[in-house]
């Protein structure tokens, strides 16, 4: 017998921005991906909103963060967590002229994937790998223009 997980858009999401008059508008979005075959035979790939998930399946997290405002919004930062009960999948975060870091102490501090250690059940000290990855980052190498958006994201796989 499969058991469902729900998954929830609501994550907690941290943004930082320095511009006094932007203002960033920050909307999340959990879909999963099917395929189905066209009549011709062709298979292709659809998102569709990721509601009710089983273990083994991969959920997308778009998170999309536009500039509402009149100015340029200045070191823009978006964190996201790994939510419970999945495991980020290894090379999935993305997002267009971003500085991307992770972090693996539960949003404490962060580092470049190469960077990040861990210790291991005897205290001694290993490279972390994705799937102790707590929190995903990303940070925006130049200013978020009025009426522009960023859209970043990641995927993670259900236990």
């Amino acid at each position: 017998m499969k058991t469902s997980v729900r998954i929830s858009t609501g994550l907690l999401l941290s943004f930082l921005s320095f511009s006094v008059l932007a203002q960033i508008e920050v909307s999340a979005r959990a879909e999963t991906e099917v395929v189905e075959t066209a009549a011709t035979g062709e298979k292709i790939v659809k998102r569709i909103d990721a509601t009710t998930v089983v273990p083994g399946a991969e959920v997308i997290y778009t998170i999309n963060a536009r500039n509402t405002g009149s100015d340029p919004a200045k070191h823009v930062v978006v964190t996201n967590p790994v939510p419970q009960s999945t495991v980020y999948v290894d090379g999935s975060a993305a997002g267009d002229n971003t500085d991307i870091m992770f972090s693996v102490d539960g949003g404490k501090s962060y580092a470049h994937a190469d960077k990040l250690t861990v210790h291991d059940e005897n205290g001694k000290p290993r490279k972390a790998e994705a799937a102790d990855y707590t929190n995903v980052r990303w940070t925006l190498r130049s200013e978020l223009q009025p009426s522009r958006q960023l859209p970043v994201s990641y995927r993670v796989k259900v236990k």
